[in-house]
């Protein structure tokens, strides 16, 4: 389901604009339907189909399984009415990671959802489904696309769910993160939308070649394209752009790497979230030791470059995150003592 049919079928029966916004705000608040007051009560018709509108909202995807980490995030297997399953992930401080796509076609060597590839694509009513059921159990305040899926495969579900959760669903704008590997109609639709959220990027290597290999059906376009592409939305919005880079063992953990960080990020409003890889039996890639990675996020911080050395939440859990670079991510209030724009 989208929340764009959604829409227009409230309105053909009978529901005014601001009746649906209400509903629609009390769907994604998880509040019910029927707490509207009388002089503001929806058209009869409308009201008399609150019923089996609330089974179908609520029957778009439940909570299968979950598994707690001492981390204080928690692992969820969300499934939905087709009885496909994506992970979403309750985080610290009212964050949640939620899934845009069932599987992924990306096909990221490190990742373990990419190795099964895309079975399917989330409607947008599914994506904030996965809201409304994280906010039945704790305050949502941050969202972070992150989970199963590439968003930019999405494109047109992803962004009516940001605009949903960004309005009627009261999230702050940079505090929804668009995470991506980079696609050339994200840059372009982004700037357009009424919610404009902050963008996250899976960098992974300065270098074209190896990050092809490591990415291997990401869109072809250069690092240093993409980082240009990332800070003219940067400006646009005013948020820092967040650089995601799974640290892998002998692969991108070189001084040549950080040289090239150096080179790419210098004077840019941007944060670099190293993330220590999270092994996957039969994967063939390894974490560097803490010292290394300790030791790149010390570096770029002396060469002007805010870097944070992350974890990936639910990492005592076994089996999972599903990626290393999954739910590792700031969101821009987050970086308190940030150097400034242009001082990075």
């Amino acid at each position: 389901m989208r929340v764009a049919h959604l829409r227009a079928r409230l309105a053909d029966q009978g529901a005014k604009p601001g009746h649906i916004e209400a509903l629609l705000r009390s769907w994604a608040h998880a509040r019910p339907l029927e707490g509207f007051e009388p002089a503001q009560a929806p058209p009869k018709a409308v009201r008399g189909a609150l019923p089996g509108l609330t089974f179908e909202l609520q029957s778009l995807a439940c909570v299968r399984a979950e598994h707690p980490s001492e981390d204080g995030s928690s692992r969820r297997l969300v499934a939905f009415a087709d009885g496909q399953t994506v992970e979403s992930v309750l985080l610290p401080r009212g964050g949640l990671c939620v899934s845009t796509q069932v599987g992924c076609a990306v096909g990221c060597t490190f990742c373990m959802t990419g190795q099964g590839g895309l079975l399917r694509q989330l409607g947008s009513a599914e994506i904030v489904a996965q809201v409304v059921l994280a906010r039945q159990r704790q305050a949502v305040k941050k969202v972070v696309f992150m989970g199963m899926g590439e968003p930019a495969h999405n494109l047109d579900n992803v962004l009516e769910a940001i605009e949903l959760l960004g309005t009627a669903g009261g999230i702050g704008h940079k505090n929804l993160v668009f995470s991506t590997v980079g696609d050339r109609r994200a840059f372009e639709r982004l700037p357009r939308g009424r919610v404009k959220p902050a963008l996250a990027l899976s960098l992974h290597s300065t270098k074209a070649e190896l990050r092809e290999r490591l990415l291997p059906r990401a869109p072809r376009i250069e690092p240093q394209e993409l980082v240009e592409l990332a800070d003219d939305y940067c400006r646009a919005t005013g948020y820092p752009i967040q650089y995601q880079w799974t640290l892998l063992e002998g692969v991108n953990d070189g001084d040549d790497e950080l040289d090239g960080m150096v080179r790419l990020l210098k004077g840019k409003y941007a944060v670099m979230n190293l993330i220590p890889y999270n092994e996957i039996d039969g994967a063939g890639f390894k974490r560097p030791s803490a010292e290394r990675a300790a030791a790149m996020s010390l570096h770029l911080y002396r060469h002007g470059i805010l870097a944070k050395l992350r974890q990936s939440a639910g990492q005592d859990v076994a089996g999972g995150p599903v990626d290393g670079a999954v739910v590792a991510v700031l969101v821009p209030e987050e970086i308190g003592g940030a150097p400034g724009r242009g001082s990075v």
